[in-house]
């Protein structure tokens, strides 16, 4: 019987088909792999790079582009027909020799961009200092050796970027820019997502580099599991490389922090962590985030993500205010108020919760009986923004043991005034990075890099971090800045932009508008009143992404707000407003639109 192996790109395809048409092409998948009458056959390639590679036909018109290894077929692409077939021709795929991983080569634009690359070669190559065995010790392809020897200069060698597979661009990228074999192999690492192969790599064993693959192909050997490929989120079954590794680590023998910008992965690797750890854990898992809002988000893609119940109620989702009630209410029977003359702050119920929670166990339980702790494992979404009597509370509501913390967070995206390193709050941390922005283009990431001002910031490590490294993964639309004359012209002017994505066909869920206060929020709402898109203030749209969003009101006065007098206080309150904005900005997939009336935002002039 055939198995499929399903590529991101094609459940894409498929949902974007009109409805008869994507059912026929699903019903043609499921008979493929039962192998029964009617079921489309792999038709071949004439002119093709790669043998292996075929099509399916699913529908009139529609092809789907496979790749053949004995009974797996990678299902790469679903196109029209003739681009199906162009598709199929031009592509060859391989193995990466040092880290296993699958490789995608669009051969036939090689081989059209050597004569070129041949003619404006120069006297002096860009790698001649590395000779063939460094290259190819960093997995470079042997065949791709003799281009390699062509590029002159780094320009070169970014127009070949969309050319290549990631795992030798990014190697080569590194060295053309002047560092060293040592960094080239820790970008080429950072590639793969298991820590190392389990045997040899075998560069003709397809089907071996597609399991090492999770970001590159889904299996399915059954109706069941393919409609679950089919119809769950990209983030739900594709997880990138770095993002996987950290996520479904056997074992972590110390806390672990995990730092990335925007659109890097964070909330999906707690989200996997959890799920790791409620299928492979040793008790009750907590997953947490600052607010309840984000919590309840938390929940909702926990439960697409997790789809065996049992495995489910493993699971908590809570915020640390909420965790501090329940601490306290199971000790005292009751809820405890909040309003009224006998009401605790929140600041003293947390207090309260963390004296219970020595008073039950005691630090030297945490070793010897970790079962006495509320949890076994607890994971953190938005590190960043969760206060030093917060933290204590986390710390002391699982064991001191292996895999107790797992956090994620972002020092530049805090929106409040917290600023505390897990060290000093008693939780040594081991630190990972996230660097690549799958979400944001190039382009909306260094806009929103200058909004925010791209300095260091501080919290979650001991001193400050940097942006260094952060970078996108695509390049795509650059923001639109517009000014109008009042506040009315300005709404009307959002009128028509949402009204203009909607008949792109944009789904309204899909669009996001963003404003810095409730005043400005609720005069969106009544310009959108028949439009069913989210309409939120900044900080709302935290820990959220959409295909395209509108931010108005980013006018002088407004962002910021009138900050305080205080030299001190006037600093933070400036970058928290930046921050804000920062977030906002980098909610956006794929287009950004910032509008004002009367002068704009400082925020925005540079």
């Amino acid at each position: 019987m055939p198995r499929l192996a399903i590529g991101p790109e094609s459940p894409r395809e498929l949902s974007a088909l009109a409805q008869p048409v994507r059912r026929d092409a699903v019903v043609a998948l499921r008979r493929f792999l039962l192998n029964v009458a009617g079921a489309p056959h792999p038709e071949r390639v004439r002119g093709g790079r790669d043998a292996r590679v075929a099509t399916l036909r699913l529908a009139e018109g529609l092809r789907g582009v496979v790749v053949r290894q004995r009974d797996v077929y990678w299902l790469r692409t679903v196109l029209p027909d003739a681009d199906a077939w162009s598709f199929a021709q031009r592509h060859r795929y391989g193995v990466n020799p040092v880290i296993g991983v699958v490789e995608e080569w669009d051969a036939q634009a090689l081989e059209r961009v050597e004569p070129a690359l041949r003619r404006s070669a120069g006297a002096s190559r860009l790698f001649e200092r590395i000779c063939d065995g460094d290259l190819l010790a960093l997995g470079i392809d042997a065949r791709a050796l003799p281009l390699v020897r062509l590029v002159t200069t780094e320009a070169d060698l970014e127009a070949l970027e969309p050319l290549l597979p990631p795992t030798q661009y990014l190697p080569l990228a590194v060295l053309a820019r002047g560092g060293t074999l040592t960094e080239a192999w820790r970008e080429l690492d950072g590639c793969r997502a298991l820590a190392e192969p389990e045997e040899p790599v075998d560069p003709e064993d397809l089907h071996a580099a597609l399991l090492r693959s999770p970001d590159r192909a889904a299996f399915a050997s059954d109706k069941s599991e393919l409609d679950q490929v089919l119809t769950a989120p990209e983030w739900c079954t594709y997880v990138h490389p770095p993002q996987h590794r950290l996520a479904r680590a056997a074992r972590y023998e110390r806390p672990v922090l995990v730092v990335g910008g925007a659109g890097t992965g964070k909330t999906v690797v707690a989200l996997h962590r959890a799920a790791h750890l409620a299928a492979h854990g040793r008790g009750p898992v907590l997953l947490v985030t600052f607010s309840q809002g984000l919590a309840e988000d938390l929940a909702t893609r926990l439960d697409l993500l997790v789809r065996d119940v049992a495995l489910r109620k493993r699971i908590d989702v809570d915020n640390p205010e909420r965790l501090a009630m329940r601490i306290v209410g199971l000790a005292e029977g009751r809820r405890p108020a909040l309003v009224g003359p006998e009401a605790r702050s929140m600041a003293e119920l947390t207090e309260e919760a963390l004296r219970l929670l020595a008073r039950t166990t005691g630090d030297v339980l945490d070793e010897l009986e970790p079962g006495r702790k509320p949890y076994r494992h607890i994971v953190v979404d938005e590190g960043q923004d969760v206060s030093p009597a917060q933290w204590r509370l986390l710390r002391a509501a699982a064991p001191r043991a292996h895999d107790d913390l797992f956090v994620v967070g972002d020092p530049h995206q805090r929106v409040t005034d917290t600023r505390v390193a897990l060290g000093a709050v008693g939780i040594p941390a081991e630190s990972h990075e996230l660097r690549l922005s799958h979400r944001l283009s190039r382009e909306t990431l260094a806009f929103a890099v200058r909004v925010r001002g791209g300095g260091p910031a501080d919290g979650l490590v001991k001193g400050m971090s940097a942006m260094y490294g952060f970078r996108g993964s695509h390049f795509g639309a650059r923001p639109v800045v517009r000014a109008f004359e009042s506040p009315e012209a300005e709404l009307s002017g959002l009128e028509s932009v949402i009204a203009a994505w909607l008949d792109d066909g944009v789904p309204a869920d899909r669009i996001a508008v963003g404003a810095r206060g409730p005043e400005q929020v609720r005069a969106a709402r009544r310009a959108l009143r028949d439009v069913p898109v989210r309409v939120s203030a900044f900080a709302h749209l935290k820990g959220l992404e959409f295909d395209r969003v509108a931010l108005i009101g980013v006018a002088e006065g407004v962002v910021p707000e009138r900050p305080p007098d205080d030299p001190g206080a006037r600093a933070r309150a400036l970058q928290r407003e930046r921050s804000m904005l920062f977030v906002a900005c980098t909610r956006a997939r794929s287009l950004l639109y910032i509008s004002h009336s009367g002068r704009g935002s400082p925020f925005l002039s540079f």
